[in-house]
């Protein structure tokens, strides 16, 4: 299968899939290839987002037929990518709002924090993640490696359980101790065998939040420990978390417990670029 550009008469890119079928013959009478679909739904998006607010417009601008339009244009306004109003026609939906913001988030995070993780791996010369909490998992958005010759199996892009992780720890700190039982439990149902029992982590977590730091005890990878701090905005809200990582030779109980200025301090020069002062302090 391939996929060819072709200009519709508003000069819009139509992009045409070709396959063992011709398609353009049974437009209206079976469904859309997958990929032909998605394309011409992202296409719809674009056109609603250039104006072209009604199906005619729609059609008109993509070469579709009006059927396809309003078949795609609906699915959109399902899945919440457009959203209909009667007698105006469509407009772009919340979850391209969400969308966008969550990827503008990611995006200046990881840019803004990258040199202060580089500068905490070359000091301490320890693995360094960042990581935002991404429904019930931490997403790892950046890794920059320690000059220990310790292998640490994460790679950006990788989701890690948010109990087990030092930076999933980080992440939940400001959560109350029901929702902290709630990750818990949820956990135990998709990664079971975990070795820390609930009351146990309950306390744990008890002690990093009044301490505003977290562990990794070799809990979710074998015989490699970290300490982890979370990132904040101007409202002190948590909008990711930062590790600190080696293999347990090197992170015994005391130096752990030595490095928690270090991470925090670090996570504190991040959150400042993101408006977080040290008034918040005043009331720990």
């Amino acid at each position: 299968m391939c996929t060819t550009e072709a200009r519709s008469p508003q000069g819009y890119k139509v992009h045409k899939v070709k396959d063992r079928l011709d398609e353009t013959k049974t437009d209206d009478a079976k469904p859309l290839a997958g990929t032909q679909t998605l394309v011409r739904g992202l296409d719809v998006i674009s056109a609603v987002s250039d104006g072209h607010v009604t199906v005619q417009a729609i059609s008109e601008a993509l070469g579709l037929t009006r059927s396809t339009a309003h078949r795609l244009a609906s699915t959109l306004v399902d899945q919440r990518f457009l959203n209909f109003t009667p007698r105006v026609g469509y407009s772009l939906g919340p979850k391209l709002l969400e969308l966008g913001h969550q990827a503008s988030r990611q995006m200046s995070l990881t840019r803004t924090a990258h040199d202060y993780l580089v500068n905490l791996a070359h000091a301490t010369s320890d693995t360094v993640h960042l990581g935002i909490r991404d429904g019930d998992q931490a997403l790892y958005l950046d890794k920059v490696p320690g000059g220990r010759r310790v292998e640490i199996s994460s790679r950006v892009g990788d989701r890690h359980p948010l109990r087990s992780t030092g930076l999933g720890k980080a992440l939940l700190l400001d959560e109350t101790p029901e929702q902290w039982a709630a990750v818990y439990d949820a956990e135990s149902m998709t990664h079971p065998g975990y070795m820390v029992g609930r009351a146990e982590w309950l306390k744990r977590m008890k002690t990093y939040a009044e301490g505003g730091y977290s562990f990794d005890l070799e809990e979710n990878e074998d015989r490699i420990r970290c300490v982890a701090a979370p990132i904040r905005d101007m409202g002190n809200r948590i909008i990711g978390a930062l590790s600190l990582s080696s293999a347990a030779q090197y992170m015994d109980d005391d130096r752990m417990q030595a490095l928690i200025a270090e991470v925090i301090a670090t996570a504190r020069a991040i959150s400042a670029e993101f408006g977080w002062t040290e008034k918040w302090l005043e009331g720990e």
